[in-house]
């Protein structure tokens, strides 16, 4: 798989020379590469207590991101998932310990303890105050003797950064770290495993499951459990933590493990949010990227239960933009829309053959939904069938308040319906089509000349016309012929549409941006909608 990188040997040094690039002066590394590689923070008083912590890279922003005022004082980074060096670790307590010690924290994986737990004592011998916590608040292997350490590491990172940062003594910033460890439980779910730069990736997550409980080094999570939505992902999860959380207000940190979308990951905050699975979840750290596995498509959820102390902590202010901040969950906030966009409600009437009309013709949307997905994905971004299919149901779902029986109100209350439902630049088209027969057929033209009518004002406005490659293509042959039967307009459609594909330069809407190779022996799929539309109605 391509990445963006120069060399795999060069990665590490190269990554966190930019991010200190980025960083406006706000920290510095010492002079050590390759072998060290330590960053710090730049302006640092060295009469409190200073933190380090660090790890392997891969899960950025962890930990370089959360080295600044509040939070980290240092952190000594590794190769890609791999524990830095004894000397390396030790470089950084020195660098950064004065009279009031250092905190070491570190994620309970082998390197990691060995690593640093000899580079403490080696510090201690120069006389430095040194304390260890080690974090293990993974509870997907509930028979592993030594849980492994994930994203709850960053509660103890704010909530001792604080207190350090306010002056708290050593012993203080020591056991409110260990407080912490002992009380968070987290558990991640992905839909597919991390690349390794280098190393080819592991393909073990089969279509239609999820792992639950991987690491976030890419190790095998307890089991492979069936995927259908974020809804029931969520469920999962949250099932699990519940017998590990105690009881009061909890705070749930909502971590993207690096390669799930920001859209993918407010849907997870909803059904997090909207759960009561686990009762008490008032406040949120999230949803964002914190402690990820290189790209790994997938998420996890730590759960700490709080105190006013704590929480204080929490929300304290810190400079660093990858801490999303600990805020309240509350319900979305609901005004009022302008005056003049507030739905037209048209008087319904009853008429079952209409009905029974447009229901015919919104099946034949849902049912091809994935044929012009397909289609669009040739041309365009893979979604015309979505569109229209969505647009259809919801169409369905307003048959009994639609008045049926006036065919002129109809046309415009079809085209309101379809302005609020339908999106992107479809959705708008066909509500102009429809609200323009709807005008026409109250000046009294009939069905057919009202019909091309409201073409006619689709094609002023969008500015495609026939031999664009649209859906015009097949609907205007498709209109002259209706006079003859939906028969006839359906051979005149599918000739239209079928013609889309020879067609190599289209003039309007996203085929437009698409290089003619790719255009070449596919229908526009718009076009072709049209065309099984006429020839569902014809047959």
């Amino acid at each position: 798989m391509a990445q963006f990188i120069n060399t795999k040997e060069t990665l590490v040094t190269e990554a966190i020379d930019g991010a200190l690039r980025s960083a406006k002066g706000r920290l510095a590394r010492l002079d050590g590469y390759p072998h060290i590689k330590v960053v710090v923070r730049e302006e640092w008083d060295k009469s409190k207590v200073a933190l380090v912590s660090g790890g392997g890279s891969g899960h950025e922003p962890a930990h370089v991101g959360f080295v600044g005022k509040g939070m980290l004082t240092a952190a000594v980074c590794g190769e890609v998932f791999a524990s830095p060096s004894v000397d390396a670790v030790l470089a950084g307590i020195l660098a950064v310990s004065g009279p009031a010690g250092c905190l070491l924290i570190v994620k309970n994986y082998t390197g990691d303890r060995l690593n640093f737990g000899l580079a403490a004592e080696r510090a201690r011998a120069y006389g430095i105050k040194v304390a260890m916590v080690i974090v293990d608040d993974d509870i997907a292997l509930p028979d592993l003797p030594q849980a492994r350490g994930v994203a709850g590491t960053l509660f103890v990172h704010k909530i001792a950064g604080a207190l350090a940062e306010s002056g708290a003594d050593l012993d203080q910033v020591s056991a409110a770290a260990k407080r912490v460890v002992e009380d968070v439980a987290s558990i991640g779910m992905s839909l597919d495993t991390c690349t390794v730069p280098g190393s080819p990736k592991v393909m073990r997550i089969e279509a239609g499951k999820a792992e639950l409980g991987l690491g976030i080094h890419g190790e095998s999570g307890i089991e492979l459990v069936d995927f259908t939505t974020a809804r029931d992902a969520m469920a999962v999860v949250l099932d699990r933590l519940g017998p590990h959380v105690g009881t009061g207000p909890k705070v749930a940190l909502l971590n993207n493990l690096g390669g799930a979308t920001p859209l993918e990951m407010s849907v997870l905050a909803e059904e997090l949010a909207k759960s009561d699975s686990i009762g008490g979840i008032q406040y949120l750290v999230g949803p964002a990227p914190m402690m990820t596995s290189l790209d790994m498509r997938g998420f996890s959820v730590s759960i700490l239960p709080v105190g006013a102390g704590d929480l204080a902590l929490l929300q304290t202010p810190v400079p660093m933009v990858d801490w999303p901040g600990c805020l309240a969950l509350s319900a979305p906030v609901l005004q009022p829309i302008p005056d003049g966009l507030t739905p037209i409600k048209p008087i319904p009437s009853a008429d079952p053959a209409t009905a029974a009309f447009i229901t015919r013709c919104c099946d034949v949307f849902i049912k091809a939904e994935a044929a012009l997905n397909a289609l669009d994905a040739q041309s365009g971004d893979g979604d015309t069938g979505s569109t229209l299919a969505g647009a259809a149901r919801a169409l369905k779902g307003a048959i009994a308040r639609l008045p049926l029986a006036d065919l002129t109100q109809l046309y415009r209350a079809i085209g309101l319906e379809l302005s609020q439902t339908m999106g992107g630049s479809s959705g708008v088209l066909l509500a102009i089509f429809f609200s323009a027969v709807g005008d026409a057929a109250s000046g009294g033209q009939a069905n057919v000349q009202a019909l091309k009518s409201g073409l006619t004002r689709v094609m002023e406005i969008g500015g495609a016309k026939p031999g664009d490659r649209t859906m015009i293509d097949a609907l205007t042959p498709a209109l002259d012929a209706l006079p003859e039967g939906f028969a006839a307009a359906a051979a005149a459609a599918r000739a239209g549409a079928d013609h889309t594909a020879k067609i190599v330069r289209a003039k309007a809407g996203r085929a437009s941006y698409i290089s003619e190779d790719r255009l070449s022996g596919h229908n526009d799929p718009g076009a072709e909608a049209v065309a099984l539309l006429f020839e569902k109605l014809g047959c």
